[in-house]
């Protein structure tokens, strides 16, 4: 049997780098692969240069309960007579669950235990991010999407309830199985965090589907202003 273990990521920054080019830290719109590898590494006390690869290997999908908003930092570094200035990028006020999936119950089990009493601090992505202390909300014996859609709980803020229509539809993003149409191509794949020698894989993620709720403090429903806010 199947199994996931669903995360909450919430926080009021994240930052979930895919894509870095100099002084340009940028952060994509849902969390990486990469990022959930780490966060999960972290948590059993893994050090940057174990292997990874059987918690790369786990099925992942997010759902985006709440798509937060862009936040650019600029931050200054003295070194000697030098000084250097970088920009960075974050997610404000954003809110996702993530749901993990092995065929091993036990295994995932064993990470809820180390993400309960984590061996290293946790982070959503970068380290000026900590992590939620309810991050975890258990193992669900159900595929990573179906126990996504069947996650009932909308974990959205009043005021961004408010904003929304009446009847929402949350994206889901899952891993795409071999050669399935319509997926998207990420290097997120975490297969070494060595900071010498960091290396990255590629998958293939697609729009699976969407979770659906019934929003009594919307307003009107507005299917292109649903589609904006829910990117």
């Amino acid at each position: 049997m199947t199994s996931s273990l669903l995360l909450l990521l919430k926080g009021p920054l994240q930052s979930w780098g895919d894509e870095s080019r100099y002084r340009t830290r940028a952060t994509a719109a849902t969390p990486t692969k990469s990022g959930i590898v780490g966060l999960l590494a972290a948590g059993q006390g893994r050090r940057r240069t174990d292997p990874i690869e059987d918690l790369a290997e786990l099925t992942l999908a997010v759902r985006v309960d709440q798509s937060g908003s862009l936040l650019r930092d600029y931050q200054t570094a003295y070194t000697g007579k030098k000084t250097m200035l970088s920009t960075r990028y974050y997610l404000s006020d954003a809110a996702f669950v993530a749901a993990v999936e092995s065929p091993r119950r036990e295994v995932l089990e064993g990470l809820a235990e180390a993400l309960r009493a984590p061996a290293y601090p946790l982070f959503l992505g970068r380290r000026s991010c900590p992590a939620p202390p309810n991050l975890v909300m258990g193992v669900r014996d159900l595929p990573a999407e179906e126990a996504l859609l069947r996650h009932r709980e909308w974990h959205a803020t009043r005021t961004h309830k408010k904003e929304r229509e009446r009847h929402v539809k949350l994206p889901i993003y899952r891993d795409a199985a071999p050669g399935e149409a319509g997926s998207v191509p990420r290097q997120d794949v975490p297969l070494s965090f060595d900071q010498r020698h960091r290396k990255y894989g590629w998958r293939n993620v697609i729009l699976s589907s969407f979770a659906e709720f019934d929003n009594e403090l919307g307003r009107g429903d507005d299917d292109f202003f649903s589609a904006v806010v829910s990117a």
